[in-house]
This record gives structure tokens, C-alpha cells and sequence, in this order.
């Protein structure tokens, strides 16, 4: 069995109860696992000294971007449904249509995924949007994300996303329901025959999800039957909610309760249910959400775009809520989210309600809580090999680790990456990916479908008018 010994300046261990920092450090690897945390030993071993850096459990993201991210074309040009966030009732009518081929679905997948990696993410449940699309994701692009998360190491939950139904908007901007139950329970069939087939692959590190889309396009059978499937195989379920005004209207017009009742109703909540975003949660969304043992899935950078953010992380923690981290954006930077997570809720409940170690532990520990597991988001003995290099040459430390992680890095500043004992990510090189070429790639596809945003845009107005310029633009091609 292969063994590597890794050491650094600090390592983030686990001593069965919380982390524990390590100064001057090691990680041993046997195999796909860790075998020491601590000291150095005295032991023949490939060695690989990291120097003035953090050996950091690798994060779980329970809402990993997976797309090129439409989200940030609504940025500055709101209203959303004015500026193609909804579709408009021409485009119905004419017929929703794909905007990328299949080969484009499978390349931003794979384009994704090494995101995810670059920024010390180890284990990943992906997330799309279904703004662009005609309307759920399909097996096939899931089979291609499977490949590439095979090739490139990443451990991943994976399911496509499906729903009932979607949102419609006419030219004054009245936004109504439009359902396919049909359709939708036709693709969540879909997702369980996927399901099935991709648990336990790639030794493990592939296992299944169950993907609603967002709770205001899902009707009471497909929740249900969603509920059942995830119970039978013991899958994750996340469901997007609590994350806008839009949805709480129209699930209190369809529904006549919350969406947190809702998912009570069907008998869907529970402790295998991930629920991003909470920002719109009341205090009896949060006893409902904690008393059945889901997740909340903290997305603070995306949430924080669109002028929302989760009241508050530390009330939730205090109460007993399980809380985890997603990116759900570009760019798919965990430090940063776990920055920004540390300004809203200082923010909601002032400066000394919220430390470092709270978001830290969302981003490890609580992730692999949701996901019911205790050999990820660690770093302790038989634990995964999962591990986050993240480089402090060019950050100014204090005497915390943590603390500086949180004021002085970002994503560009995870250097190395191990999953399962494998280093997947070498200063910032990742086998057989061209950074250079890829994001070439993938500027020219998003180019491609900024230019279809006309399609899909209330009144159809050319693409100068949709987004707003800060300020005048002279071209001079």
C-alpha cells in the first residue's frame, strides 16, 4: 500500500469531537485513507513538505455550481422576468428548446467540476440552472458527469434535476405556475434508473441524489414520490426553498401553507433533505426544519448578490439546525462563501455572534453531516484522504490558521488537492485539463447563449437592451 506523508506549518485534525489544529504538522496516507494526524513520525515514506500552508479537510459543497452560471447575468439588470430570468409567454408558446447540444451539457459539467477542484472542493453535489434549458437536465449529460467526475477524482452526489413544472411571466410582469406533471414524474423515473445504476461507482466516490428543482415547481406527487425513492436507497434529496418572495406566493397560492409545510405535508421532510437557501425561512420554518433534522444549505455569496441573506448562522446553530455549505455561483470559491458567510450574519446579529470556526465547520463537518457520513470532511484516522492544500506564501498570518483564512486567502490560494489518496490537483494543474483552452471554451458557449437571451426575454428586445452597461461603451473593433 501506498504511503505518503504530508506536512505543513498547520493541519486541521479532528480529535472525535471538533477540529484541532496542528502546528508544524502531518497527514499520513495509506491508501485512499488517512492513516496519522499529529506529529511528525519517524517512518520510510514518500514525503511532501507543503511549508508555510493549511492541510484543511477538502470542503463539501452541497450546491456545487456545475454550469456556466446564468446567475450572474442578473447582476445589475433586474427586474428579473423583464430581463430573461422567466420565461415569457411567447416563448411557451412557440416551444421551449434546448440552448446548449449535448456535447456543450457535458463540457461545462467537466469544466465545472475542475472549478470545484481548483478551489479545494472534494466532494461535490451539483447544481444548474433550468432557466435555459427545455425543461429538466437530462441522464445523458448525468452519464457524462459521472465520466468526468470519474477522471478527474471528484467525489460526487449525482442526479439530474427534474420538476413538474416552471414559471411564466406575460409583458406586465404577473409570474404564474406552468405545469407537465407528467413530464415531471416521467424524469424523475428517469433520475431513479440513473440513480440505481451510478451508486457506489468509481469505488465509491460516485454516489446517487435525488434533485428537485425548486419547491414552487414541484407538485404534492412528485415530492411524495421523490421522498420514497431517496428513503428506499437512502440518497440525499435537495430542494431549493426559502429562497424567494416569487416562491412563497406562488406556493401559498397553490398550496394555501409555507414551504416548509408543504414538505411536511407530503411527508417528504427529514434528515436526508438538504434545503438551500433559507433566507426566506420564519421562525417556524427553522423549529420545522430543525425538529425533522434536514439541512440548511448556506449559499451567502450568491444570496448576498440578490440582496437576501440567511437571519441568521449563529440562531440557527444555537438552536440545533444542521448547517451546511454551497457555492451555487460563479466563481465556485469556498473561501470566499465562508467569507461573505461570516459578514451577513456579524450583519444580522452583530460582531461577536459569529467566529471563524462556525463557517468553517459548516463547510467540513456540517457538510458531511447532511450527507450522513463521518470518513469526509475530517481529517482523522480511517477517515477519506480527502485534503485541501491551501498556500499562505502570500497571505499576512495572524496566530489562527482559520482566522487567516478568512481574511488573507481565497480559492486561488488552494495549491494541492488529494481525494481518496489521490492528488488530482498539482500547483494548480490538473491532469489532463487545459485551463488555458477550457475556459476559452467555455467564455465562447456562454458568448453563444447571452446571444439566444432575446428568445427567451419578455418582448424579445435585442441583447443591448437586456443588460444594463455601467457606462457608456465606445468599441473600437
Amino acid at each position: 500500500m501506498t504511503r505518503t506523508l504530508l506536512t505543513a506549518r498547520w493541519v486541521i485534525g479532528f480529535d472525535g469531537d471538533s477540529h484541532v489544529i496542528h502546528e508544524n504538522g502531518s497527514v499520513l496516507i495509506e491508501g485512499d485513507r488517512v492513516a496519522h494526524v499529529g506529529p511528525v513520525p519517524e517512518l520510510d515514506a514518500e514525503r511532501v513538505d507543503y511549508g508555510e500552508a493549511i492541510l484543511s479537510p477538502g470542503f463539501v459543497d452541497l450546491d456545487a455550481l456545475s454550469d456556466l452560471d446564468t446567475t450572474i447575468l442578473g447582476f445589475d439588470n433586474f427586474p428579473a422576468w423583464r430581463k430573461g430570468r422567466v420565461w415569457p409567454e411567447s416563448y411557451v408558446e412557440r416551444g421551449p428548446y434546448e440552448m446548449y447540444t449535448p456535447e456543450e451539457l457535458a463540457f461545462q459539467k467537466r469544466f465545472a467540476f475542475a472549478e470545484l477542484i481548483r478551489n479545494g472542493i472534494t466532494t461535490a453535489l451539483p447544481i444548474a440552472s433550468l432557466f435555459y434549458r427545455e425543461w429538466g437536465e437530462t441522464v445523458a449529460e448525468f452519464e457524462a458527469a459521472a465520466d468526468a467526475a470519474e477522471e478527474l477524482g471528484l467525489r460526487v452526489y449525482l442526479g439530474p434535476a427534474y420538476r413538474s413544472g416552471g414559471q411564466v411571466t406575460d409583458e406586465a410582469g404577473n409570474i404564474r405556475a406552468l405545469y407537465d406533471e407528467a413530464r415531471g414524474l416521467a424524469e424523475l423515473d428517469a433520475a431513479a434508473d440513473f440513480a440505481t445504476r451510478i451508486e457506489g461507482r468509481a469505488g465509491g466516490r460516485i454516489k446517487a441524489m435525488f434533485a428537485p428543482d425548486r419547491i414552487e415547481t414541484c407538485t404534492p406527487n412528485l415530492v411524495r414520490r421523490t421522498a420514497e425513492l431517496a428513503r428506499e436507497m437512502g440518497a440525499p434529496v435537495r430542494q431549493h426553498c426559502l429562497q424567494s418572495e416569487i416562491e412563497l406566493r406562488l406556493v401559498k397560492d397553490q398550496h394555501g401553507m409555507t414551504p416548509i409545510e408543504y414538505l411536511a405535508a407530503q411527508d417528504a421532510l427529514g434528515s436526508n433533505w438538504l434545503l438551500p437557501h433559507g433566507t426566506q425561512a420564519t421562525p417556524l420554518d427553522f423549529e420545522m426544519i430543525r425538529d425533522a433534522g434536514a439541512t440548511i444549505v448556506h449559499c451567502p455569496l450568491v444570496s448576498g448578490r440578490h440582496g437576501g441573506m440567511l437571519r441568521s448562522l449563529p440562531r440557527c446553530l444555537a438552536m440545533g439546525i444542521n448547517i451546511g455549505m454551497g457555492t451555487d455561483t460563479w466563481p465556485a470559491d469556498m473561501i470566499l462563501n465562508l467569507q461573505i458567510g461570516m459578514m451577513t450574519a456579524r450583519l444580522a446579529d452583530g460582531m461577536p455572534a459569529a467566529t471563524s470556526d462556525m463557517l468553517y465547520d459548516a463547510a467540513t463537518l456540517g457538510g458531511a453531516r447532511a450527507l450522513g457520513r463521518d470518513d469526509i470532511g475530517r481529517l482523522a484516522c480511517g477517515a477519506k484522504a480527502d485534503i485541501a492544500v491551501i498556500d499562505l506564501r502570500q497571505a499576512l498570518q495572524g496566530p489562527d490558521p482559520i482566522q487567516t483564512l478568512m481574511t488573507s486567502c481565497s480559492g486561488r490560494d488552494v495549491r494541492d488537492v488529494w481525494i481518496d489518496g489521490r492528488r488530482v490537483m498539482q500547483d494548480r494543474q490538473i491532469p489532463g485539463v487545459d485551463d488555458v483552452a477550457d475556459h476559452r471554451r467555455a467564455q465562447a458557449q456562454f458568448n453563444d447563449l447571452i446571444a439566444k437571451y432575446p428568445d427567451r426575454t419578455v418582448g424579445h428586445p435585442p441583447v443591448r437592451d437586456i443588460f444594463r452597461q455601467s457606462y457608456r461603451r465606445t468599441s473600437h473593433d
